[in-house]
């Protein structure tokens, strides 16, 4: 077992590396929608779900 950690120990530390930075991003996202910031521009004209998320 230590073998097989010692000769893939770059693609486990890659691997941990990616893994937090997705999960920095999901608490971000998260945080921001729990404060009531929103990805949206506002510009329903050029968006094709314009007409479904602001009712107008």
């Amino acid at each position: 077992m230590l073998s097989w950690i010692a000769a893939n120990i770059g693609t486990i530390i890659i691997c941990v590396i990616l893994c937090g930075i997705v999960a920095g991003i999901i608490a971000v996202l998260i945080t921001d929608k729990k404060k009531g910031k929103s990805s949206c521009g506002g510009n329903c004209g050029h968006c094709p779900t314009g007409g479904i998320c602001h009712k107008q």
